[in-house]
């Protein structure tokens, strides 16, 4: 199981650098078409997968990233009120086909998986976003090799017994210390390129840090849905790890507080 676990690590690992360093429309494909990926395996334990209400979703998320390239909305609210409209549309003329929390299900999922998710291309579009764009998964997967490694070292204090028992709260505390000192180091190794001096960079390190906690908390949010509608993982697309939601769980939350706290400190 190790082995194949790291083997598929490393596969996703290069697949995240050529599309990262690719960057673009073709970055933008690959995460409307990963962000698919994850509302199907949250729509599957819904049970809506397959559905209208689920092609709804769907279409959603390709009106979004659409926009995203084209920019024809001229405002978010737009996108957020029409696709609404059209779910109680559906609801309404078909009922009782949907149960009321396979509605919400689908909406929550496109805003939560295809969004979100969305904010590793926005990130990489940004100024120094070549760049910029890693931090989300140095306190994303970086905390959580971290976090792994000291829980598993010195970890004796449970941090969400029901939700992950093997979490602790000393494995938190150097997930995010060391998703911090991994930034520190990543920001030093470039800092000309980025432009950046020790103020940025510790910065950044801070940014990172921040990133990490919340990190948890979406990995810990992925858990308790499938301890809800008791699944053991989200899919079987990555070896060793699961489904697309099992892998990217917490970058799924770290890329728009990344992007925004990142963007406002490269904007001044």
């Amino acid at each position: 199981m190790f082995r194949t676990r790291l083997l598929s690590g490393i596969v996703l690992v290069l697949a995240a650098l050529a599309l990262i360093m690719t960057g673009g429309d073709v970055l933008l494909a690959a995460t409307l078409v990963i962000s698919w990926i994850g509302m199907f395996e949250l729509y599957r334990i819904l049970g809506v997968e397959k559905t209208v209400c689920g092609l709804l979703g769907y279409l959603a998320a390709a009106v979004y990233y659409a926009d995203l390239r084209f920019g024809f909305l001229t405002d978010g609210m737009m996108f957020v009120l029409g696709f609404l409209i059209l779910l109680m549309f559906l609801y309404v003329f078909t009922y009782p086909k949907y149960r009321t929390e396979q509605m919400l299900g689908v909406f929550f999922g496109v805003f939560y998986v295809a969004v979100m998710l969305s904010y590793v291309y926005q990130t990489r579009m940004l100024p120094a976003g070549a760049y910029i764009v890693w931090l989300i998964f140095l306190c994303s997967w970086g905390c959580d090799t971290c976090a792994y490694c000291v829980g598993v070292l010195i970890g004796k204090h449970k941090m969400a017994p029901l939700l992950s028992p093997k979490k602790s709260i000393e494995g938190a505390v150097g997930g995010v210390a060391g998703a911090a000192l991994l930034t520190a180091g990543y920001a030093a190794l470039f800092r000309e390129a980025m432009e950046i001096g020790t103020k940025e960079i510790l910065l950044l390190a801070v940014i990172s840090a921040v990133g990490a906690l919340v990190s948890m908390v979406g990995d810990l949010t992925a858990s308790a849905i499938k301890r809800n509608y008791e699944v053991k993982d989200y899919g079987k697309l990555i070896p060793g790890h699961g489904g697309i939601l099992d892998r990217f769980d917490s970058v799924i939350v770290t890329a728009p507080l990344v992007y925004f706290l990142a963007s406002g400190l490269f904007a001044r």
